[in-house]
């Protein structure tokens, strides 16, 4: 195994209480925030960079026009669908009422506000709409549940997010049967139309994990707006620098790494259903033949969605399920193969046995192994001597000329992936 390097440009050193203070002036905000106005602020469950330091400083902002923000958990049906869960969730993050100075409103009643196309309802928080605003906090990404030209962000934040469980489960019906970006957008417009949504904080990630950049967007322009920063989030998003790959190691999964544990975009597999096939399949790209998922990430909370996407995984994995949570989101994104437990076993060493015995290969050498961390964490991969060779030479990448085997400590388990 050699380690792969892909040289992607340097993270910006950004101020966030700069760019949102430059923000809110630029969208003429400022004198939109009166003194004694209440407004709640969402935040959603994904582990997004300097997500503590951002929410701060759209608190600070808020403040220091003497309104009064509180915080709503904009998560659906995360954390089991409950309040205690979805706040834990954000402790995990690091935002409590003692860190943020902010009362935690984390009901999960909602209020019809709507209906769009054929009945479909349109619910919101019932916390935040009685609020004198509302300001939105997500990362604009490209989707794991569908492809188009819209995906994780603003809009679906206040679709599902500030939908709690039954705008979610509401969502996702009406997804099966029109689509999920027309169910965004339609159910956005409504939201836009009756909810005081007085700016979003759209956030955009460099292929590091690292914050891009953050833009303050006017809830009249967040649809227009919306679009131009997702063409320019499918830049940045990182890929595995490889067409075919027949293991990928995957070291973590979890609800903060993506909403389904593993970037689909990444791995090239969809959440209602793949083909684990020994040869590439007509528009899948990249083809994995075998993914061997290891374990859950601490902040994921046993939720484990998403280890339906793999071929084998740990007993230890299935041992550390939070099936209450990882059921109640599976049932309401309708992903129900997303939570399918693969096949398992006592240790790394064996996984990865039975894995490449389910590979066909005529020797070892041939063998296109890759190990990652996580899909988020693509800038160091592990990787075998024949992809080693098969790397683009046109991409930025760079491969150690000092291989090493596969490290297992004495219970047969994979040592940390570290730098070489």
């Amino acid at each position: 195994m050699f380690h792969l390097y892909q040289h992607y440009p340097s993270s910006r050193q950004l101020q966030f209480d700069a760019l949102l203070r430059q923000g809110l002036h630029c969208k003429s905000l400022t004198s939109e925030l009166r003194t004694g106005m209440q407004v709640a602020v969402g935040i959603g469950s994904r582990g997004i960079a300097n997500l503590t330091e951002i929410v701060t400083a759209v608190l600070n902002q808020i403040r220091a026009s003497g309104a009064e923000p509180f915080i709503v958990p904009a998560m659906g049906s995360h954390g089991g669908a409950t309040p205690s869960g979805q706040q834990h969730l954000l402790a995990d993050f690091g935002i409590t009422p003692e860190s943020t100075h902010a009362r935690f409103e984390t009901s999960m009643d909602v209020t019809e506000i709507g209906q769009f196309g054929d009945g479909f309802p349109v619910v919101f928080s019932s916390a935040a709409l009685k609020a004198d605003g509302v300001v939105v906090i997500n990362r604009i990404k490209p989707h794991t549940d569908f492809f188009g030209n819209l995906g994780s962000g603003i809009q679906k934040m206040l679709v599902v997010g500030f939908g709690k469980h039954v705008g979610a489960i509401n969502a996702h019906r009406a997804a099966s049967k029109i689509g999920h970006e027309c169910v965004i957008r339609e159910t956005a417009k409504v939201i836009l139309g009756k909810v005081p949504v007085l700016f979003g904080v759209a956030i955009l990630e460099d292929q590091h994990h690292q914050i891009h950049d953050v833009r303050v967007i006017r809830g009249d322009e967040i649809t227009k707006e919306e679009d131009a920063l997702f063409v320019k989030a499918q830049e940045l998003l990182p890929r595995l620098p490889f067409p075919a790959i027949e293991l990928l190691i995957v070291d973590e999964i979890g609800k903060e790494i993506s909403g389904t544990g593993m970037d689909t975009n990444v791995i090239g597999r969809g959440v209602f259903g793949y083909l684990s096939s020994l040869q590439p399949q007509h528009n899948t790209q990249p083809h994995i033949s075998r993914i061997f998922v290891r374990d859950l990430t601490r902040a994921t909370n046993g939720n484990a969605i998403g280890i339906g996407l793999a071929d084998f995984t740990t007993t230890r994995l299935v041992n550390a399920i939070n099936r209450d949570y990882m059921y109640t989101n599976v049932l309401t994104s309708l992903g129900l193969p997303t939570a399918k437990i693969p096949m398992y076993f006592d240790s790394d060493r064996e996984a990865i046995s039975r894995a490449i015995g389910s590979v066909a290969f005529t020797s070892a050498k041939d063998l296109k192994i890759a190990r990652i961390r996580n899909t988020l964490s693509l800038d160091h991969i592990l990787v075998s001597e024949r992809l080693a060779e098969q790397a683009d030479p046109t991409l930025p990448i760079e491969i150690s000329k000092h291989p090493q085997s596969l490290d297992f400590d004495g219970h047969g388990n994979l040592l940390p992936l570290k730098n070489f």
